[in-house]
């Protein structure tokens, strides 16, 4: 009954508010966070203890006593209709008369553990010991890459005698043998060869390892390196290089025969174990353990030797490559050659035309029978020296005192040096220039010098 029904405008003036300045602290505050009105209540403060350690030192604070912020006050009662239900952050609790508010007053407390010296808080444990175990798996990683694992010393290839002496070391740092100090002429010819073959293997392109190998090269690789896995040696046998005799022994050594008569006939074949016949981890484990070693001629000097026992001796190899060779290069021949008079010079041309990688394995250059780059042989013997590096090897192999390498038969006639001589020079240069590029690593990697074809060194 009482009440004013007067229009708005005309009803009394609402009382003017008071200026910004003339409010109170809490009005302030309230007017600066319009946006805080209708929020759930702030949930009181957790306790920190756990996380800073005690509570510092002084009376205790009455956490009832302090007050919280007006528009929290509010927000006790319960929501307005339509506002938002989002749960709101802890509101700092403020500290009479102006001071700091406690929670950060409790951050900047020292924790129990700092205060007492004993480092920092238990929550960083966890991420340390994490860390460390990172730490420590990368550099064991990183030793695994740089090889220094792989540099320990591996178990010796033989096993202790009865004296307890085990077999020599086979791999110095040279890549040759650890030579008894007495056999300086050995020595300083292995160490010639092992400089020359690093410098040669370590050009831009040449190959590391048998698997960087292409296919075909690879399979002719395997093929020609010999196994005794009773004395764990690998051979690669060059043909014209002794290769007959050293598969002699290596069947005395395997028991297939008593002795290493050379007149009894041998198969080639039979009996004999090659890289070839084993599985891909069998050949890296012998080819990173076995003892390995070859055999090496001067490169023309074996054409040579090659030419007159297969031409001259074998009528297979009359059959099968001399009457081709004569039908190529022989002007006039008739439709069906006997190819058992080819002569040097023509043989020579052949080789021109022929794949190194494709040739017969006794003409084939050593470097594609044995690949020197990519397999790291112990050993290179020279014929040369046969019978004295042959038996050096078998004593490093710890073969039999029995088995000896073959002697060189009475009868044997091989190429010497001044039949070489004159079959070089009657042969046109401008055919050796083509034939010895093939040949050149061989030259090259087993120091063996270039022929004097010139017209001076012919004519003496």
């Amino acid at each position: 009954a009482g009440r004013d029904i007067r229009p708005r405008s005309l009803a009394a003036p609402a009382a003017r508010r008071p200026p910004p300045a003339a409010r109170s602290g809490a009005a302030a505050r309230e007017s600066a966070t319009p946006s805080r009105r209708g929020l759930p209540p702030a949930l009181p403060f957790p306790p920190l203890s756990w996380l800073h350690g005690p509570q510092p030192s002084g009376p205790p604070l009455d956490r009832a006593r302090l007050p919280y912020s007006p528009q929290v006050g509010r927000a006790r009662a319960g929501p307005r209709p339509g506002s938002t239900m989002f749960p709101r952050p802890l509101t700092p609790l403020a500290a009479p008369n102006g001071a700091e508010p406690l929670g950060r007053a409790l951050r900047r407390v020292p924790s129990g553990r700092a205060r007492a010296g004993l480092g920092a808080p238990p929550l960083l444990l966890p991420s340390m010991l994490m860390f460390a175990v990172i730490v420590a798996s990368s550099g064991l990683l990183l030793m695994i890459e740089r090889g220094i694992l792989a540099e320990m010393k591996p178990l010796p290839l033989h096993p202790p005698n009865r004296e307890g002496a085990v077999w020599r070391e086979t791999v110095p740092r040279s890549g040759g043998l650890l030579l008894d100090a007495g056999d300086s002429d050995l020595q300083v010819r292995q160490d010639v060869r092992n400089r020359t073959l690093r410098a040669v293997c370590g050009q831009p392109g040449m190959p590391r390892d048998p698997w960087d190998l292409p296919v075909g090269q690879r399979r002719t690789l395997l093929r020609h390196i010999l196994v005794s896995d009773r004395y764990r040696f690998l051979y690669c046998y060059v043909p014209k290089v002794a290769c007959s005799n050293w598969k002699r022994v290596l069947k005395v050594l395997a028991g297939v025969l008593d002795n290493v008569d050379v007149r009894l006939k041998m198969d080639h074949r039979s009996d004999l174990v090659f890289l070839a016949d084993l599985r891909p981890d069998e050949i890296r484990y012998r080819l990173q353990h076995y003892f390995k070693f070859l055999f090496v001629r001067d490169p023309l000097e074996r054409l040579l030797s090659a030419y007159r026992n297969k031409f001259g001796e074998i009528r297979e190899y009359q059959q099968r490559y001399g009457a081709e060779i004569v039908r190529r290069y022989r002007a006039g021949a008739g439709p069906s050659p006997a190819g058992d008079d080819v002569t040097f010079p023509e043989f020579l041309r052949y080789l021109v035309d022929e794949d190194p990688e494709r040739m017969n394995e006794h003409w084939m250059p050593v470097y594609h029978l044995c690949q020197p780059c990519a397999v790291r042989y112990d050993f290179v013997g020279s014929y040369e020296r046969l019978e004295a590096d042959a038996n050096q090897v078998l004593e490093w192999v710890r073969a039999p005192p029995h088995v000896r390498f073959p002697a060189r038969q009475a009868w044997y006639r091989p190429a010497s040096p001044e039949s070489l001589h004159y079959h070089l020079c009657s042969a046109p240069r401008a055919v050796l220039q083509d034939v010895l590029p093939k040949y050149i690593l061989d030259f090259s990697l087993f120091a063996y010098p270039l022929p004097n074809v010139t017209r001076e060194a012919c004519h003496q």
